[in-house]
Formats: structure tokens, C-alpha cells, sequence
């Protein structure tokens, strides 16, 4: 990697003027694109396993992608902190000190990542019995997870580089590096899965070549176009650890919540057999692709906070919180309804019968609504991430993920069997989701009294209620 030349302080900070609706339109969209794109890789490879018409190889691939879905979330734990310090450095005008803070958060993924798949590989047979996996189904289970998860630090590396461009504000090719992962899924994946006749392990292969490419073109990207890396110097990284990993540690705890409390469903559901692991696993894969202007939401808004946050423009740190919520609630219901008019499109498209049938129809009938609540908590905790408090988005997830999960997800199996596992897992995530935004609401408006640069800012909902009417003076550092 070439010498960069040195950078003074120039203003990169495109966030802290013009309109934040417009702002969080343009992320959320363009990196729910990328983000989605991912989610199809997934949704693609049971699309095309699920064509074989074998339930096990089915549930086999829902079991693997709990575990593997532990270690991204792990690594987008690790892209928050790298995209919360670079975003405020640029707010503030540090182009160095943000050049400086990628370098070392890239740095440092690297390494832990490395460690993680180290520890992960030995454990990869008893990961999948917790889960109740069995038999033939662990052993595909297992077979997927040996071939995809030694290249978990190529993930990460590649997460932290999407954030960092999202963080300069570059939405149009992060979107590009994402969809190479599509791309990629489509051209290959009925190649070998049916062409080359390798099955669940051939989707695996293509997991691993789209995870190559994808960090190709990022780093090439933020080398060359942006300049925002340069060679890692150990004592700087040393420096910068403490910093990151306070923020980071907390993100990476937020993160794993996620898979911890899907874990637990999956086993929950495992007690009702492969077909019901089979009916969660096709729901696992459509609600990320059919909610992923959500799920992108939060690492759309957390550039645009981290930088009106380092030009302490509270006031459009708040519209920001507002706006997000708009397009949550207006996105979920248009969301909820096509899921409920595809509903039985959706159960054709993967060939389902029976439980595996009855659980899909459940979920697009009566919960996709829920997903109001959980992009209020993903928007509560880019705020938390980029505003200094990421303990508290610890907090409210690991509290959805046990509070929120274990009681619920319980009771709903005693009552109504695997749909009821479903149930209880939505109805669960309604308390924390409210939670979280009420907490949102008193830090900002905490910060901006102390700031001395917002004077009264006002009622939250009386906000939202007038957020077109109103828009924030186009406040600058």
C-alpha cells in the first residue's frame, strides 16, 4: 500500500447541512440495496437448496446460519466503533484523524476476527447440538460451517470497509461493493450447487469466492478514491485501541444479541422437528430482505448523527431520530401488507408443505407489523452508538434478547406450539422497542441543553407531528 500524502483538516462532513430527511433517504436506501443484497445471498442459496426437496438440507442450512450469523454480528459490532470515531472525526473537519482512526479500526478487525474463527472452528460440532441439531442434518450443518467460516475475517474486513465508506458518505459505492455479493450468488450458485452437482457445499464455495471479491473492491475503493487508510503503524493502533474499544466491546455485546436470542427460537422450534426448523428457516431469510431498509437504517443514520454529533448540530441530530421514524413506520406497514398479500406465493416459492407452510403463513398474516418496534430500537441504537452511550444499546438489546425472548418465546410454545415460538417473538420486541426511543429522546435532548447551541428543543412527538413543517436551520460547525 502506497504512502498517502498528509492531510490538514478539510471538511468531509456532507451530513451537516442540507435536509437530514433527504440525507437518511438516500442512506437508508442506498445501503439497504447493498444490505439486501447480502440477505439474498442467504435467501438465493436456500432458494436454490430448498429446490432439491430435502427438508433436512433445508433446517441443515437454517442451523449453520444461526452460528455463522453470530460471527457477522459480531463483525458489524466492530464496524459501528470504526464508523462512530471516523464520522466525528470528518464532522469536526479531522480528515487525519479520521484517516488515522479507519486505519487502526481495520487494523484491529483483522486481528480479531482471526482469533474468533481460530477459537470458533474446534466448536463447531457442539455449536450446532446446543442448537438441537442431529444426525444427518448436524453433519450437512457442519460440512457448510468448515468451508464458510474460515473466511470470517475477510467479512469483517469488509463490513468495516462499507461503514467506512458510509461514514465519508460515499452511499453509492458501498451499495456497489454489496451487490457484487448478489451478483456473484446468482451467476454461481446453480452452477455449483446443480452444474457442478455439490449441494449445501457448494453454496458454501460461493459464500467464500463473494466474500473475496467483495474485499477486493473495497479496500480498492478506500485506498485509492478516498484515501482514508494508510499503513498501520502499531504504536498508533495501540493508541487508538482503547478508544475504539470502547465502543466497539459494548457494539460487538449489541450485536451477538441477535443471534443469541434467534439461537434460542431455533432451538425452541427444534422440539417440533426438521419441518418447523425448516418453516423458521425460510422466515429467517425473508425478513431481511423483505425489512432491509430497516435493518441498513441503523448504519445509515449513524454517520449522518456521528457528524452533525461532531459539529454539535443537535438539532438535526433529533430530526435525524424523526425522519427515521417516519420512513420506519410508513416502510413496515407497506412492507406488511405485500408480505400479507404473498403470503402464499412466498410458501410456493420455496416448495413448503405442512408445519413448514403453516409457520410462513402465520408470520406474513399476523407479525411482519412487528417490525415497527425493532426498527425503533435499530434507530434508538445508531443514536446510542454514535452519541457516546453504547451501553445502553448493550442494554436494550441483550434486554430484548432474554427479557424480551426466553419468557415470551416460552409461553407461546406451551400455548400454540411453533407458531406460538414466533408469536412470543414478536410481542417481545413491542416494550423495548418503546424503550428505547423514549431514552433516545431524553439523551438528545440532554446533549443539546449542554451544548448551548440548541434553546429548547421542544416536545419529541410534537416534533415528529410537525417534522415537514418545520425543517432545522442547515446548522454548521
Amino acid at each position: 500500500m502506497p504512502a498517502l500524502p498528509a492531510a490538514g483538516k478539510v471538511s468531509d462532513a456532507r451530513f451537516t447541512t442540507g435536509s437530514t430527511m433527504r440525507h437518511v433517504l438516500v442512506m437508508a436506501s442506498t445501503g439497504s440495496i447493498g444490505l439486501v443484497a447480502i440477505f439474498l445471498v442467504d435467501f438465493a442459496n436456500l432458494f436454490y437448496i430448498s429446490l432439491l426437496g430435502d427438508p433436512v438440507l433445508t433446517a441443515a442450512v437454517g442451523y449453520a446460519g444461526v452460528v455463522l450469523y453470530f460471527h457477522m454480528s459480531f463483525c458489524v459490532g466492530l464496524m459501528i466503533a470504526a464508523v462512530a470515531l471516523t464520522s466525528r472525526a470528518l464532522g469536526a473537519g479531522d480528515k487525519a484523524g479520521a484517516r488515522r482512526v479507519a486505519t487502526s479500526a481495520l487494523t484491529l478487525v483483522a486481528a480479531i476476527t482471526v482469533v474468533l474463527t481460530l477459537v470458533s472452528l474446534p466448536f463447531i460440532d457442539g455449536s450446532l447440538a446446543l442448537l438441537g441439531a442431529t444426525g444427518r442434518t448436524k453433519d450437512i450443518a457442519a460440512g457448510f460451517m468448515l468451508i464458510a467460516l474460515p473466511t470470517t475475517p475477510l467479512l469483517g474486513l469488509s463490513m468495516c470497509l462499507i461503514g467506512l465508506l458510509r461514514s465519508i458518505g460515499d452511499a453509492k459505492r458501498s451499495m456497489y461493493t454489496t451487490l457484487i455479493l448478489g451478483l456473484v450468488t446468482a451467476v454461481l450458485d446453480p452452477l455449483l450447487i446443480y452444474g457442478l452437482g455439490l449441494g449445501v457445499n457448494g453454496a458454501a464455495i460461493v459464500m467464500v469466492i463473494s466474500r473475496f471479491l467483495t474485499f477486493a473492491y473495497a479496500m480498492f475503493v478506500v485506498i485509492r478514491v478516498h484515501e482514508l487508510i494508510t499503513w498501520p503503524k502499531l504504536s498508533v493502533v495501540a493508541a487508538d485501541f482503547m478508544p475504539l474499544a470502547r465502543i466497539g466491546f459494548p457494539a460487538v455485546l449489541t450485536n451477538i444479541a441477535t443471534p443469541v436470542s434467534n439461537g434460542f427460537v431455533t432451538a425452541e422450534i427444534a422440539s417440533f422437528g426438521d419441518h418447523a426448523v425448516a418453516g423458521w428457516t425460510i422466515v429467517a431469510r425473508v425478513v431481511p430482505v423483505a425489512f432491509g431498509v430497516l435493518f441498513a437504517l441503523s448504519g445509515a443514520v449513524g454517520p449522518i448523527i456521528g457528524q452533525n454529533y461532531g459539529a454539535k448540530a443537535f438539532d438535526r441530530v433529533r430530526q435525524t431520530i424523526v425522519d427515521s421514524m417516519i420512513l420506519t413506520a410508513g416502510y413496515t406497514l407497506i412492507v406488511a401488507a405485500i408480505l400479507f398479500l404473498s403470503r402464499h406465493g412466498i410458501v410456493d416459492i420455496f416448495g413448503a408443505s405442512g408445519e413448514d407452510a403453516a409457520l410462513v403463513l402465520f408470520f406474513c398474516q399476523f407479525l411482519a407489523i412487528s417490525y415497527i418496534f425493532t426498527g425503533g430500537l435499530f434507530v434508538a441504537n445508531a443514536a446510542f452508538n454514535n452519541l457516546g452511550y453504547p451501553v445502553l444499546s448493550t442494554l436494550f438489546n441483550w434486554g430484548k434478547a432474554t427479557l424480551g425472548t426466553i419468557p415470551f418465546v416460552w409461553a407461546g410454545a406451551q400455548l400454540g406450539g411453533a407458531e406460538g415460538v414466533l408469536a412470543g417473538f414478536a410481542i417481545g420486541s413491542v416494550p423495548f422497542g418503546i424503550a428505547a426511543l423514549i431514552v433516545c429522546r431524553r439523551i438528545i435532548d440532554r446533549l443539546g441543553a449542554q451544548s448551548g447551541r440548541v434553546a429548547g428543543l421542544g416536545s419529541w412527538w410534537s416534533a415528529l407531528a410537525g417534522a415537514h413543517r418545520h425543517r432545522p436551520a442547515n446548522a454548521q460547525p
